[in-house]
């Protein structure tokens, strides 16, 4: 048998089995209290896991709720780099995560080896990074943004500043469109979103031409410029709240149609096809899917596996995000 510590090493969570007929939600709900623990989700997790948790949303709302509370552990149940901005921001509190193993493939795409050499070659530009990066790119960046503030943010500085944008090459390419400004973008993308099928979405739009496309701007520039409406998970959400219409079709992480179901029941929702045929013909994050509500009840009963961030990093990275919540109040 393998110690936790070993289990986390090998596995990338902990691998106890958890006790046949055990009722998951009244335990976490209990070790929740014991612990003084919060439990985030992000929208693209299961519905069940949700349901259990305090706050759902996108990650740096999630983080800045947890950094609210006086709760002495996080428990975030999303990607890795979710877990290291909740950390950036509650460097007090004890952050943990289902499985070590959530990685995002945005996140992934900009080592911050490579993407430090990318900023030398542009020593003139100032550096403004999707929330969606690790926290080794949160700390070589001047300004980080998230996708419903990217606009306000870039258009903020002076005409003639020179901008690095990064990862997502879909975000700053929309940014770059309805801004007017000539960004350099890392190449960076994030699986999900560019795996959406242009052809099965074609189809699907004539089957349900009533329909109105709404696009969160990490899909390509093809979705997104048929979109009716292009927004955040959380914008994609309020849209579809405060529209008269009745049917839509939503290009994103399928796992944002639970929050969605539960606001407007009476609403038809519909997932954008992804290019290969899978089990829901959607768009789904296999990160995302990896959190389970048993891997949830081992990280609160073992707090572990445990999120950290070398504090140089997290300082450097903490003022990138406070630049921009700071930034923020003026626009």
């Amino acid at each position: 048998m393998y110690t936790i510590d070993e289990q986390i090493t090998r596995y990338g969570y902990v691998n106890e089995a958890v006790a046949e007929g055990i009722d998951l939600v009244a335990e976490i709900q209990r070790l929740k209290k014991e612990k003084n623990a919060v439990i985030l989700a992000h929208y693209y997790v299961d519905g069940e896991i949700q349901d259990i948790a305090d706050f759902v949303g996108d990650s740096l709302g999630l983080s800045q709720q947890a950094a609210a509370t006086d709760a002495d552990m996080i428990v975030f149940c999303g990607v890795h780099f979710m877990g290291e901005t909740a950390k950036i921001l509650s460097p007090q509190k004890k952050v943990v995560i289902p499985d070590l193993n959530a990685g995002c493939s945005l996140a992934d795409s900009a080592p911050a080896d490579k993407f430090a050499a990318f900023k030398a070659q542009h020593p003139d530009h100032m550096v403004i990074s999707y929330i969606n990066c690790s926290a080794e790119i949160k700390a070589l960046t001047d300004i980080v943004c998230t996708s419903s503030n990217a606009l306000k943010i870039v258009n903020s500085l002076p005409a003639d500043q020179k901008i690095i944008f990064a990862p997502d090459a879909n975000l700053g390419r929309y940014v770059a469109h309805k801004t007017g400004r000539d960004l350099v973008l890392w190449d960076g993308a994030c699986i999900v979103h560019i795996d959406i099928s242009k052809e099965k979405l074609q189809q699907l739009r004539k089957d349900h031409p009533e329909a109105l496309l709404i696009a969160h701007p990490e899909c390509k520039e093809d979705i997104l410029l048929q979109a009716d409406f292009v927004s955040s998970t959380t914008g994609l959400l309020k849209f579809v709240e405060e529209s008269e219409h009745e049917t839509f079709i939503v290009a994103t992480e399928a796992g944002i149609l639970h929050k969605m179901k539960q606001s407007v029941p009476h609403k038809k929702l519909i997932p954008a096809p992804a290019t290969d045929n899978n089990t829901c013909a959607c768009s789904e994050c296999p990160y995302m899917k990896m959190n389970t509500m048993e891997k949830l009840y081992n990280a609160l009963l073992y707090e572990q596996p445990e999120i950290t961030v070398p504090e140089d990093v997290r300082v450097k990275a903490y003022e990138s995000v406070a630049r921009m919540l700071e930034l923020s109040k003026g626009i």
